[in-house]
């Protein structure tokens, strides 16, 4: 069974392994927070418009999304927020995950439709911003594109498509551009929303109206699943001192009404048997 890392959380997303702590986005209540693998908070720090994808310059300053703002911030040593990109332009809904290439590129999705206010659905862009700030339009014509993550040959992009019900591969070009677009598995009633990869080039995803995450290969077969207790699981990330942990953010709804009044968010983590891809950066495994 999965063990309780950190709770008292409003709606945790987008968790990252970096550098021997866990970083995550309580996006609800608005603060990134920094835990140790015994669920220590090491710093915690809060993001006008709430927080959502993470990521890493090749700087090493951190990346994080502001959804409600749909702006790109970058955090240094000075642990200040500094505006890297506005995203408005190509994001016509709220601004979520993102992964972070090595070129220091880092491709951002969005939900594109009001989805607590019941409009409906439409496709819209996955944004590529550039290490100095420049935004364009990486893919278009996606069903909520959602969590992401880079093969560890710094080749492929997949990225979730939530309400499409499938998770999405591009190949990169040499200049950043996404090409080839295919579908890499189809995940039937699953509305897929964070994943992250393995070292077997698995992915696992989070369900959240599926009571779990679970493990799938390219071509859409589930090989392995988690349950969850207490909520709905909305992403995952792999890590830890040995990369066996998956950790899973869980919380009761997706509505900030529920969540904030509840406070009952959790991570959740538990040990898999297949690792993060071996030597894998944020950029490649998450």
């Amino acid at each position: 069974m999965p063990a309780l890392l950190i709770d008292g959380l409003a709606y945790p997303e987008c968790p990252r392994w970096h550098e021997g702590h866990l970083w995550f986005s309580d996006q609800h209540a608005g603060y990134v927070y920094c835990v140790t693998e015994a669920g220590q908070v090491v710093e915690s720090f809060s993001v006008p418009g709430g927080p959502s994808g993470l990521g890493w310059l090749p700087s090493g300053e951190l990346l994080v999304v502001s959804m409600a703002q749909k702006r790109l911030f970058r955090r240094g040593d000075d642990k200040r927020l500094k505006l890297l990109a506005e995203l408005g332009d190509v994001h016509p809904g709220e601004s979520n995950d993102l992964v972070a290439a090595s070129s220091g590129a880092a491709y951002i999705g969005n939900i594109g439709f009001d989805f607590n206010a019941g409009e409906a659905m439409r496709t819209t862009n996955l944004a590529r911003v550039s290490a100095t700030g420049e935004v364009s339009v990486a893919a278009s014509e996606l069903m909520v594109p959602n969590g992401s993550v880079i093969t560890s040959d710094g080749k492929q992009l997949l990225v979730a498509e939530s309400w499409a019900h499938r998770i999405t591969a591009f190949d990169i070009d040499d200049s950043g551009q996404l090409q080839g677009r295919r579908t890499w598995a189809a995940l039937g009633e699953h509305v897929p929303d964070g994943i992250c990869l393995d070292a077997e080039g698995c992915i696992w995803f989070a369900s959240p109206f599926a009571g779990g995450v679970f493990r799938v290969r390219a071509g859409g077969e589930i090989v392995d699943e988690i349950r969850v207790e207490n909520g709905n699981a909305y992403a995952c990330a792999l890590g830890g001192s040995d990369g066996h942990s998956l950790f899973v953010c869980v919380a009761p709804d997706h509505v900030s009404e529920r969540t904030l009044a509840e406070q009952s968010g959790h991570i959740l983590s538990h040990r898999v048997a297949v690792p993060a891809p071996a030597g894998a950066s944020e950029a490649a495994a998450h």
